[in-house]
């Protein structure tokens, strides 16, 4: 999953050394009292893409709060959520730290920084207002900014507005968040939906899935108010189901990130198929997949490689249900976007 403007977005454009920064809590005091109860002598580092760069600084001022005799390892491997833990690194460590995402999967010996922000929401907030209409509105944001939420509900019914919040499913550790992959927290009666956060990716999402809501983002970080579009996925991801529906050979992927695994899915669909074959994969690229030689794809991991990344891949990259409309299997016009809510 392509994570350019992902993880939130916001930490590559601020240009801001670690020392200085003062937007983000990385909650070092937090760390090092787990380090110190555990008696730990290693602790593992873990971080999404998109801050990779501030991890040697996250390490170096964690150290100042440690006994030396405690060794501490950066996890290089990619990471795009609390679905993808580095689970080598978290075997080899007393203490692993995961930062950026809330909790998904409670682990013993895990430590999950959201990495909630300083950023005041309220004069976004204030210009947002002036593209909803009166009413009802539902309110969502991320992790990131869980710390403001009771803020931006307040915020929004001192000026009249009929809030509606939810807390979607088990995935989602807080009321109102949502996750690039389940937005069941938005699932309100409500027909418009403020998204208080940054980027484009977790609102390009929403709007995929909730194709009957006006879905409007109110960026704090980049000061940005505007709506979200899903128009550009939708017409790349009709392309693909046309382009595999001549496809014989189909390769069914079953993903082995700790919290991306459905293969009962895959297992399903390549038993119904049997010029299918069944692969596991962890990270899932265009160079991985060149050399089956297959005519198209079906990825039961992460909803976003399919829909963020497909374009990149050689052949068709397709969620379940899209197979299933290039199969003639179900109507073109039953297109959903593929989520994990509900669902492990």
């Amino acid at each position: 999953m392509t994570d350019t403007d992902g993880w939130e977005g916001d930490l590559r454009d601020t240009g801001l050394a670690l020392k200085h920064d003062r937007e983000w809590d990385y909650e070092l005091e937090r760390v090092a009292e787990a380090v110190t109860e555990q008696a730990a002598e290693t602790v593992g580092l873990q971080f999404p893409e998109g801050i990779k760069r501030r991890a040697p600084n996250v390490a170096s001022d964690l150290e100042a709060h440690l006994p030396d005799r405690v060794q501490i390892y950066i996890s290089g491997e990619a990471n795009f959520g609390a679905c993808d833990l580095d689970m080598d690194l978290m075997r080899r460590t007393d203490v692993f730290v995961h930062f950026g995402h809330s909790p998904m999967v409670e682990s013993e010996g895990v430590v999950y920084v959201p990495l909630f922000s300083n950023v005041d929401v309220e004069p976004i907030m204030a210009e947002a207002i002036e593209h909803l209409e009166p009413g009802e509105v539902g309110l969502v944001t991320t992790a990131q900014h869980m710390n403001k939420f009771d803020a931006m509900q307040a915020f929004l019914e001192d000026r009249g507005f009929t809030v509606q919040t939810r807390r979607g499913d088990e995935r989602l550790t807080h009321e109102g968040q949502v996750l690039g992959c389940n937005y069941a927290s938005a699932k309100v009666p409500a027909e418009q939906v403020l998204y208080v956060g940054g980027g484009g990716f977790h609102p390009s999402g929403l709007a995929m899935d909730n194709p009957e809501k006006d879905v409007i983002i109110a960026d704090p970080v980049n000061n940005v108010v505007k709506p979200a579009s899903a128009e550009k996925f939708v017409k790349q991801r009709y392309a693909a189901i046309h382009q595999a529906m001549d496809a014989e050979t189909w390769g069914i992927i079953a993903g082995t990130k700790i919290g991306q695994r459905r293969h009962g899915i895959a297992e399903q669909l390549a038993a119904e198929n049997e010029n299918a074959s069944l692969i596991t994969l962890d990270e899932i690229t265009p160079s991985h997949l060149k050399n089956f030689g297959l005519d198209a794809y079906v990825n039961t991991a992460c909803p976003r490689i399919t829909t963020d990344d497909g374009p990149q891949f050689d052949q068709p990259l397709l969620t379940p249900q899209e197979y299933r409309i290039a199969i003639g299997e179900e109507p073109m016009d039953a297109l959903e976007f593929d989520t994990f809510e509900g669902t492990w």
